[in-house]
């Protein structure tokens, strides 16, 4: 799906038949890395960690995806969209959710501009009225597992602090021009001047505003909190999988493991490759824990949160279109 949404609604067949394409490509290029580093670890290794796992805790793991993370997530994209003025009803809110976590995976993660324009197709509401709920809501996501490793990188990892920081001062500061009316609208009017922008300065500055209603102070703190404690109850469940392998790995050295490794793969789809890449080699460089584990526990905890939502997602895709059928919601 490209960045630009068509104008017309697409069937949900055509939705799941592009997101059955990304999501071999994904699971192809997540299969070959893990095979990868499994032959390269030693795939005995791996496999006679797997058979010692308590695999009870892979469920609580996932019980906190859902409960702590996905729930608390959709309470704040819901809460955004009425803050916008979109009214959507609560099921249909939740079933746009779930299907945008399976975007996550798309290229650039474009994909994940299902979730207005579904929301468009429901309620009627333009694009660029409801684009900064999106944005909103993944902008706090990765402040939060930037705050969440801020707390003890300099315990685990000292010569990435300056970087942690850095990128914690730099998103702040982003907030806060677009706090700023005046400079923001100066900003937007100077590009709106540029010839291949020039059709776009309406929706550029309808766009702001909605923004501005997003990131005013109490919003921004409210939906910040929500995402610090849903990014942390993923973290609480890695800490878990710990167990199932018998060590009693501490909160503060998973949460930090997990919220940096989640950070640094933001820019790419769903993480693939550098979250995956650090959880199979940081918590053995950081913490020296056995290699097998070590691989065996990132596999788990991308099972649990990853692909779990991909799964999710997938599902949800295939109601789609019956609710595009559906007359509009008031």
């Amino acid at each position: 799906m490209s960045a630009s949404l068509p104008a017309e609604p697409e069937s949900a067949q055509s939705l799941t038949v592009r997101f059955r394409r990304w999501l071999a490509w994904a699971v192809a290029a997540a299969a070959l890395g893990w095979i990868g580093w499994s032959l390269y670890v030693g795939i005995d290794e791996v496999q006679e960690a797997l058979g010692r796992f308590r695999w009870r805790w892979f469920g609580v793991a996932i019980g906190l995806t859902l409960v702590g993370n996905y729930l608390l997530r959709w309470l704040k994209w819901h809460w955004l969209l009425r803050r916008l003025g979109v009214r959507l009803p609560v099921g249909e809110s939740a079933l746009i959710f779930v299907a945008g976590l399976a975007m996550v995976i798309s290229p650039g993660k474009a994909g994940e501009l299902l979730k207005p324009w579904l929301v468009r197709e429901r309620t009627g509401a333009a694009m660029a009225t409801t684009i900064p709920a999106l944005v909103t809501e993944r902008l706090t996501d990765g402040m939060a597992a930037l705050i969440l490793a801020a707390v003890s990188v300099s315990k685990f990892a000292g010569d990435s602090a300056a970087f942690v920081y850095g990128t914690i001062a730099l998103s702040f500061a982003s907030v806060g021009v677009l706090m700023h009316e005046g400079l923001s609208l100066t900003i937007l009017r100077a590009f709106g001047r540029m010839g291949p922008l020039r059709r776009f300065a309406d929706k550029l500055e309808e766009l702001y505003r909605s923004m501005r209603l997003c990131l005013a102070p109490w919003p921004l703190l409210v939906t910040l909190v929500m995402s610090i404690v849903a990014w942390g109850a993923e973290c609480w469940g890695y800490q878990l999988l710990w167990l199932g392998f018998g060590h009693d790995v501490s909160l503060d050295a998973c949460t930090f493991l997990y919220a940096f490794a989640t950070a640094a793969g933001g820019l790419s789809p769903g993480g693939l490759g550098v979250a995956d890449g650090m959880l199979a080699t940081l918590p053995v460089t950081l913490l020296g824990l056995p290699q097998g584990e070590v691989a065996a526990t990132s596999m788990l905890i991308r099972g649990a949160t990853l692909w779990l939502g991909v799964l999710l997602g997938a599902l949800a895709l295939f109601a789609v279109d019956p609710l595009l059928r559906r007359p509009r919601a008031l």
